[in-house]
C-alpha cells in the first residue's frame, strides 16, 4: 500500500502520569490543544477514531467526542493493546488516505491505575504472567546469547530518564542527571530488571489531526508540512517449529517483517532516520528494537549504547521525550504520545529535546506482542 498525501496538521498531549481529574477530562484537554495547533475547528473534522483500553467504559469514546460538539461525524473506538493510540492514528491515515475524509482525527486516552476487571480468555501463561516476567526471561536470554551485561540495560534507562527531564509532558522528570549507578541501586523488579528500568504507568490523553495535502497547505501557514511517509502494521506468522514467546513480548521477527514494510512504502532505509520512537517498556526492548529496526546488526546493538549513538546528539536518538521508561504509558494514548514528538521534533519544535536538522523519524509499538504498528514520518 502507497500512501498519498495525507499529512499531520495538529498534535496535542497532556502531561503523563498521576492525575485526579477524570480521564475524560484529560482526553477533551489533548483534543483542543490538537485543533488549535492544527488551526481547525471540531466541525472540520470528518471521522474520529477514539483510542481507549479501560478509559471509563464502553461509550467513553462517545461521551468525550459530545465534549466537543455534536456535528454528526463517525465515531470509532479502537482498543489493541499498547498499539491502541499507533492503530487509531493509523486508521485515522487510512481514511484521509483512501479519499473518505479531508481531515481525521485520533485520540488516544487512558488511566493505567483505573483499569482491571476479568478477561475473556481461560486463564493461560499469559494471563498469568506479569509483563516484567517476561521481559526479564527475555533480557536473561539477551545476557546468555551475546553477553549483554546489566550495565547496558541501565544505560539506556539512564538516557530516557535524561531524555525526560527537558519534556515537560513527562511523568517522570528527575531534578538530576540520573546515572548507571543510580538506576542499578533502584529496587528490583524481575532480573536484571530495577524500578528505573520499567515503565511509568499512569494516565493522559494524546492527540493528533491528518489531513490531504490541500487542507494541510491550507492551515500550514510558516511551519514545514509534516507528511505520513508510511504506514505498516502486521500481526505474528506462523513458521515451522514456532513458539509464541509470550503475551508482551511476542516474536521479535515481527518488528523486523513489520519495518520492511514500512521502509518499502516510504521508499527509504534505517540509514535515513533521524529519530526513532520504540516500545521500550523495559530496556531490554529498546536494545532489541534497535537490531530488529535494521538500525545494526544482529549482536551490535550492545556497541550502539557504549558509544552514545541512541542518545540526543548521537547518530540515531532513540525515545527523545523519555520514551514509554521515563515519559510514561498510560496505555491508549502512548502510540500518538510517539507522533505528537516526532511531528514538533521535525517542525523544530521541541524546545529542549530537539534533534538538529530532522527530517525522518520513525514512531514503533507493540501490542500484546502479537501486533506491530510502525509509522515513518517526514518533513517536506
Amino acid at each position: 500500500m502507497m500512501l498519498d498525501d495525507v499529512y499531520v496538521i495538529g498534535v496535542g498531549m497532556t502531561p503523563f502520569g498521576q492525575h485526579e481529574v477524570p480521564v475524560g477530562d484529560l482526553a477533551f484537554e489533548a483534543g483542543v490543544a490538537a485543533l488549535a495547533d492544527a488551526g481547525i475547528r471540531f466541525d472540520d473534522v470528518g471521522v474520529l477514531y477514539n483510542g481507549y483500553i479501560g478509559g471509563g467504559g464502553l461509550l467513553a469514546g462517545i461521551t468525550v467526542a459530545k465534549d466537543f460538539g455534536l456535528t454528526g461525524l463517525p465515531i470509532v473506538h479502537v482498543e489493541n493493546a499498547s498499539a491502541t493510540g499507533s492503530s487509531a492514528f493509523r486508521e485515522a491515515v487510512l481514511q484521509v488516505a483512501g479519499g473518505h475524509a479531508e481531515v481525521a482525527m485520533a485520540l488516544g486516552f487512558d488511566d493505567m491505575n483505573r483499569m482491571g476487571g476479568p478477561g475473556l480468555f481461560k486463564p493461560g501463561v499469559e494471563t498469568v504472567m506479569l509483563p516484567a516476567a517476561f521481559f526479564a526471561m527475555w533480557a536473561t536470554r539477551r545476557m546468555h546469547d551475546y553477553g549483554t551485561t546489566v550495565e547496558t540495560f541501565a544505560q539506556i534507562a539512564a538516557k530516557n530518564w535524561n531524555h525526560a527531564r527537558h519534556n515537560p509532558l513527562a511523568q517522570r522528570r528527575a531534578d538530576h542527571e540520573v546515572t548507571v549507578e543510580e538506576v542499578l541501586a533502584s529496587r528490583m523488579i524481575a532480573y536484571p530488571h530495577t524500578s528505573k528500568m520499567a515503565c511509568a504507568a499512569g494516565a493522559g490523553a494524546a492527540c493528533a489531526i491528518v489531513a490531504s495535502r490541500s487542507v494541510a497547505e491550507r492551515v500550514a501557514a510558516s511551519r514545514p508540512l509534516v507528511r505520513v511517509a508510511a504506514s505498516a502494521q502486521e500481526t505474528e506468522r506462523y513458521t515451522d517449529g514456532h513458539v509464541f514467546m509470550g503475551a508482551v513480548v511476542g516474536p521479535g521477527e515481527l518488528t523486523r517483517t513489520t519495518s520492511r514494510a514500512a521502509y518499502e512504502q516510504a521508499g527509504l532505509g534505517p540509514a535515513d532516520l533521524d529519530l526513532v520512537h520504540v516500545h521500550d517498556a523495559f530496556p531490554i526492548e529498546e536494545l532489541m528494537y534497535y537490531e530488529l529496526l535494521g538500525v545494526c546488526g544482529d549482536g551490535e546493538g550492545d556497541k550502539l549504547v557504549a558509544e552514545g549513538a541512541t542518545a540526543l546528539g548521537g547518530r540515531i536518538p532513540f525515545s527523545t521525550d523519555g520514551g514509554l521508561t521515563a515519559r510514561g504509558h498510560p496505555g491508549g494514548p502512548t502510540g500518538l504520545a510517539q507522533i505528537f514528538d516526532v511531528t514538533r521534533q521535525l517542525r523544530g519544535e521541541a524546545d529542549g529535546c530537539q534533534v538538529e536538522g530532522a527530517r525522518t523519524g520513525l514512531a514503533h509499538m507493540m501490542g500484546a506482542g502479537s501486533v506491530c504498528v510502525i509509522h515513518v514520518l517526514q518533513r517536506e
